[in-house]
């Protein structure tokens, strides 16, 4: 079983972001390090945009000039990295590269984490995180590609709907 990598932050020439991750990737396929290094992400976000007065959705990215990269720090895996074309170097004290915690993947949304569903359209749950916490309301609907879940409460004697993240609610 191979180990399980963290995540590090590449810092790259501003505009080499794409560059970057697919020399990366075309190098773990070459050389077989797919076990050192895991995975590359360019973290982006969709915003929209109006040019000459056309609003449209364009893809930005979130870190301009840093690529995230997940993998087993080892002097193989650094030198690959640190030497791919348009890498300047890793993020951290004098050139030692330090992982993001547990929290920086969380709060920065890099790795998304398929929520076990035990239970389906029609059940009741029980609501454990955010503002609703305490309430029992009838599942709706659920949304497995956005992780979410429509939910019933009621509240000061009406039926209301609130559409909570899936790890917000369990099964009664």
């Amino acid at each position: 079983m191979a180990e399980e990598g963290l995540w590090y932050v590449v810092h790259t020439y501003s505009g080499y972001e794409n560059k970057v991750a697919q020399n990366l990737e075309t190098l773990v396929e070459n050389r077989r390090l797919h076990d050192l290094i895991q995975e590359v992400k360019v973290p982006t976000e969709i915003v929209p945009e109006i040019k000459d007065g056309v609003k449209r959705e364009v893809e930005r990215k979130l870190f301009p000039g840093y690529v995230l990269v997940k993998m087993v720090m080892t002097d193989d895996s650094w030198y690959v990295v640190r030497n791919t074309r348009g890498v300047t170097g890793f993020v951290g004290p004098s050139s030692k590269p330090i992982p993001l915690t547990q929290a920086e993947v969380d709060a920065l949304g890099v790795e998304t984490h398929e929520a076990q569903v035990d239970y389906k359209v029609g059940d009741n749950v029980e609501v454990t995180a955010g503002p609703l916490e305490g309430f029992i309301g009838l599942v709706e609907e659920i949304d497995m590609e956005k992780q979410k879940v429509k939910v019933k409460v009621s509240m000061f004697g009406r039926e209301t709907s609130a559409e909570l993240d899936l790890s917000q609610v369990k099964p009664l």
